[in-house]
């Protein structure tokens, strides 16, 4: 299982995989993996994490912690992690409405980084988490650049950059992850769904070597240490587990499902933004096979309109998304030309109509 999960980021020296549940475990995992490597280098200091706002991380406290969904921070913060702070959002309703692919504005979003990193001091800091393309807060695809730059400021200050990509792992973004997708060497990857297909509960973090050994090698070298990381969970790496994960992972190379999400993202794109002139739209984004259509809220009653448009889909044979007035859009993996068409055309008839009623 690990070596072919591993051959899915070829190239990248990424050389190890913890087994968790699910997301929320694999992001906590994590969390205490970079604790321990940079322990292990002697840099006891690190111990802060950086989210991002709006950033959605699981529902463990740890990925409450990292995560900037205000619901979640408003009901549990108070018992989540400390040492926490966040940058922007990188979403600008102004500067980015109707952006094909990655915004062209937004980079100099990344350099919120410096400031907070300069704020607390690069000593103090252990790791930075991103969702490569933000999706549980309404699909916000990065600005053009701004992963790159993400990933050279955490270099510059000896800080761990994790993608969590529960989302856009395994054929989303029309490869394996967004690591490999945009060429950026995130020093852990966190992961689940789409490891077994959702079938049976997984979840993996994705570790470069290097870190990996140094943990090890701390542990060699400490005559009082009998267990290398002091970490792990009942059904870690469960048999059944494993064996999803090698058939599911067996089926994404057999029936080329990475390549086909690829070819089909250009007609997505096309047919999404098709959309763009129907009634309260207000903006529509994409990136791969994942995609938003943000609808305009109506005053004092922000769900309204977007759950009418909901109800008339799914009496139409379509499930959507909600989030907020945005629909989340993420077609299976297996649609064809023909399944786009029925969702964009379902989706615009829902719009058209529910405008006629409020």
């Amino acid at each position: 299982m690990i070596r072919k999960l591993l051959g899915l980021l070829p190239d990248m020296n990424y050389g190890q995989v913890f087994f968790t549940m699910c997301g929320s475990t694999s992001v906590d995992t994590a969390i205490k993996i970079a604790l321990a490597y940079h322990r292990a280098k002697g840099e006891s200091t690190k111990v802060r994490f950086i989210g991002r706002e709006r950033a959605y991380h699981g529902v463990g406290f740890g990925g409450i912690g990292v995560g900037g969904i205000m619901p979640n921070r408003k009901a549990f913060m108070s018992a989540a992690i400390p040492y926490v702070d966040h940058i922007p959002h990188t979403h600008s309703l102004k500067d980015m409405a109707f952006s094909k692919g990655l915004p062209s504005w937004g980079l100099h979003l990344a350099d919120e980084l410096e400031r907070v990193i300069a704020l607390h001091d690069p000593s103090t800091i252990a790791g930075v988490f991103i969702e490569p393309v933000a999706g549980s807060t309404g699909v916000l695809p990065p600005p053009n650049g701004y992963l790159e730059r993400i990933r050279e400021i955490c270099t510059k200050h000896n800080i761990l950059l994790i993608f969590d990509e529960v989302i856009t792992g395994f054929g989303r973004l029309g490869d394996s992850f967004a690591a490999k997708k945009f060429n950026i060497k995130a020093d852990m990857i966190t992961c689940a769904k789409g490891l077994t297909n959702a079938m049976v509960p997984a979840g993996a973090v994705i570790c470069q070597s290097n870190i990996y050994d140094s943990i090890l090698h701390a542990a060699d070298n400490d005559p009082n240490s009998h267990i290398e990381f002091f970490h792990g969970y009942t059904y870690s790496g469960h048999p059944l587990a494993m064996a999803a994960g090698i058939a599911t992972l067996e089926v994404y190379e057999e029936q080329q499902i990475f390549q086909r999400a690829a070819e089909l993202s250009p007609y997505f794109e096309k047919g999404l933004h098709s959309l763009k002139g129907l009634p309260n739209v207000i903006d529509i984004r994409n990136f791969g096979l994942m995609g938003a259509v943000e609808l305009q809220p109506i005053p004092g009653q922000p769900v309204k309109r977007i759950m009418d448009v909901f109800n008339r889909s799914f009496k139409k044979g379509l499930f959507i998304r909600t989030t907020g007035s945005t629909i989340a859009c993420a077609p299976p993996l297996i649609s064809d030309k023909k399944d786009i068409d029925f969702f964009i055309n379902t989706l615009g008839e829902s719009i058209t109509e529910s405008s006629k009623y409020m």
